[in-house]
């Protein structure tokens, strides 16, 4: 066989077992998928442009718990466990915009009509 096909069999054989590699992660807990919804962000308030307390929940069914964190570039420390609670949103309020959401209220507002929001 000359050099230059087998070269190009082993190409495709790369190329065919990258999606087989990322379909086996997916679903497999060496992937994350596994434990997917065990954790959850509930709220992050910044104290400064790097530190940060931030609200987990971690768990599921009788045992989720939110877990209060205060984070910094150098540790992440564990400030107060407590039961989950049921989170209330108020109406109309978006607790996280969409990308899409902002960049649309931006295209909105028109070039030079300052902070569109």
């Amino acid at each position: 066989m000359p050099n230059g096909l087998s070269s190009l069999l082993w190409f495709i054989a790369i190329l065919a077992l990258i999606p087989a590699t990322l379909w086996f992660l997916k679903r497999t807990p060496l992937g994350g998928g596994g434990g997917a919804g065990v954790m959850k962000s509930i709220a992050s308030l910044p104290l400064s442009s790097s530190q940060r307390i931030v609200t987990v929940e971690v768990g599921s069914g009788d045992e989720r718990r939110w877990l209060v964190l205060g984070v910094t570039p150098a540790s992440i420390t564990t400030l107060h466990t407590m039961a989950a609670q049921a989170v209330e949103v108020a109406p109309g309020a978006e607790v996280h915009p969409a990308f899409a959401q902002i960049l649309g209220r931006l295209r909105r507002a028109g070039p030079g009509d300052g902070d569109a929001r």
